[in-house]
């Protein structure tokens, strides 16, 4: 069987394609058994198979599923993370209050909108850009299940976002986390969850573009697993 694997950010320029074709000889393979095929047949991208994930039909993948010739495949390495109306992606400038009011309700007593901008300095070096590019239907379907975690958490909490892609200038918004809720403390708990989680298992990458170059951006928080659930407190 022949299998085509979408391919995304530092990805791209590691094997020289947008997507990647494989031969199996079998058919059916295991995802643990696809990434040793890959492994071997690309050596210098050994290494960097460790910390990605595949993605099977827009939904992350364990290493024992079991995949044929019929199923939409994608390799995502660390995220940097219908249109449902509460979840957009788009390439224009974002607009916070246009996301803040899409959580507006009358008996919420709080809400707050997070906005992640582009900073100029990072541990003295200075970022001239970011680039952003997602997986954008599995990117949208993860939003909308941070949504849906949120409200089991924080029943009848509410919450928004918006990310943008492509090329983000120095103080513009990258992305917007509106939420609300009936009390406060759960506002606020829930709108660091909904951040943290975007950047867990939202499949959207970025690319820090320097003065002297640049560099794709993967998890910086520790060891990335997408598969991992959230400790509840």
């Amino acid at each position: 069987m022949k299998l085509h694997i979408h391919l995304f950010a530092g990805l791209v320029d590691l094997f020289g394609t947008s997507v990647l074709h494989i031969d199996i000889q079998q058919e059916t393979i295991s995802i643990e058994q696809l990434k040793e095929q890959i492994a071997a047949a690309y050596p210098a991208a050994s290494e960097p198979l460790q910390s990605c994930f595949f993605a099977k039909n827009q939904a992350y993948a364990g290493s024992q599923e079991i995949i044929t010739e019929a199923d939409e495949l994608a390799l995502i390495p660390p995220v940097s993370g219908g249109q449902p109306a509460n979840y957009e992606i788009t390439y224009d400038t974002i607009d916070a209050a246009s996301v803040a009011a899409k959580v507006n309700h009358p008996n919420h007593g709080a809400s707050l909108a997070f906005i992640g901008t582009t900073r100029e300095m990072t541990y003295g070096q200075r970022t001239v850009l970011l680039e952003y590019e997602a997986y954008t239907p599995m990117a949208l379907k993860t939003m909308e299940t941070i949504g849906q975690e949120i409200d089991t958490k924080w029943p009848g909490t509410l919450c928004a976002i918006t990310h943008r892609l492509g090329k983000v200038a120095i103080a513009e918004a990258s992305v917007v986390i509106a939420v609300s809720s009936p009390h406060r403390a759960d506002c606020y708990e829930a709108s660091r969850y909904a951040i943290e989680r975007l950047k867990q298992i939202v499949p959207i990458w970025k690319k820090e573009i320097w003065e002297d170059g640049s560099e794709w951006k993967g998890s910086q928080t520790g060891p990335w697993n997408p598969l991992e659930i959230p400790a509840t407190e």
